[in-house]
């Protein structure tokens, strides 16, 4: 197993499918009336978190004390890091403290790597900048996996704002690695022109989603991140939910089999109607739970399976 979880490209396949394996063994806790393992006992898994997360931060820390493992949860606000302390010193100071692993959200891309040559821990990408978000791409594979029951040889369309989503980038990687092919849809503003080679050699580009759907098992809508736009990417929210919202209609051009996913969290009306939000199709809220039973996973393996 890796020390680290910075990118999808950490993985191979042999790799991510011990990940997902042990994220369905993990499910099962969940089930128990007492859901804790006492895998991580006496371990300290710190939280540290430069933005604004509601799912992400409360997933990796049900995680963690699932784990039976101690959790410190650290806010950049109301922190030193308000009176100007660098990224580097917070990292010493956690050193100091003895954390065994480090789950790090920043607004800064690569931030997660400059961190992982400054403490002894494993450290983990909980999302930096509009880079990665791996841990959510394996939950997003692990719902896929659960849903459809394989993951080679499907089709996913990744959809909207590409540019801004570090969930694309990770999800790109990571499903090229196990099989499925990817095509990224979206306006051509929100879509990296080096995207596809850069990432996995093979995903396709199209700027049409009517087109797109009737042949994919999967179409995940991605939020349309206004707060990292500072130019007009499109005209407006009505003519992009026009071009690119998923509704009623549309979702009925799917595949009978296919499902529909969302990272969250959502733009209701926009890129996604509550009709599809909704509906049995979505997976939405399970990607909710299975993203504690994978986070489970990650941190065993990163700390306990390893001392095994």
């Amino acid at each position: 197993m890796i020390r680290h979880l910075l990118s999808g490209a950490d993985l191979d396949a042999a790799t991510a499918i011990q990940i997902l394996d042990t994220a369905s063994e993990m499910a099962t806790v969940a089930g128990r009336e007492v859901k804790k393992l006492p895998a991580l006992r006496g371990r300290t898994v710190v939280n540290l978190f430069y933005e604004d997360s509601t799912r992400t931060r409360i997933s990796f820390e049900a995680a963690a004390k699932r784990l039976s493992a101690d959790v410190i949860n650290f806010s950049a606000k109301g922190s030193s890091v308000a009176k100007g302390e660098s990224l580097k010193d917070t990292a010493l100071t956690l050193q100091a403290m003895g954390a065994d692993a480090v789950v790090v959200r920043h607004p800064a891309s690569g931030a997660p790597h400059r961190l992982a040559n400054w403490v002894d821990g494993s450290v983990v990408n909980a999302g930096d900048g509009t880079h990665e978000h791996p841990t959510q791409a394996l939950l997003d594979a692990y719902t896929m996996r659960s849903r459809l029951g394989r993951l080679d040889g499907l089709h996913v369309a990744i959809v909207g704002d590409v540019l801004h989503s570090r969930v694309a980038r990770s999800n790109v990687l990571l499903l090229s690695t196990l099989g499925a092919k990817v095509t990224l849809v979206g306006p051509p503003t929100l879509i990296p022109v080096d995207i596809s080679p850069a990432l996995a050699p093979g995903t396709d580009v199209s700027y049409d989603l009517d087109t797109v759907l009737p042949g994919v098992d999967v179409v995940m809508m991605l939020r349309v991140q206004r707060e990292r736009m500072n130019d007009s990417y499109f005209p407006s929210a009505r003519e992009y939910a026009r071009r690119y919202g998923l509704d009623g209609p549309r979702m009925r051009r799917l595949p009978e089999h296919a499902i529909v996913m969302h990272p969250g969290p959502m733009n209701r009306g926009m890129e996604i109607t509550p009709e599809v939000a909704d509906s049995p199709r979505s997976t939405i809220v399970e990607q909710v739970a299975n993203g504690v039973s994978v986070r489970m996973a990650v941190l065993y393996l990163l700390l306990g399976g390893n001392n095994r």
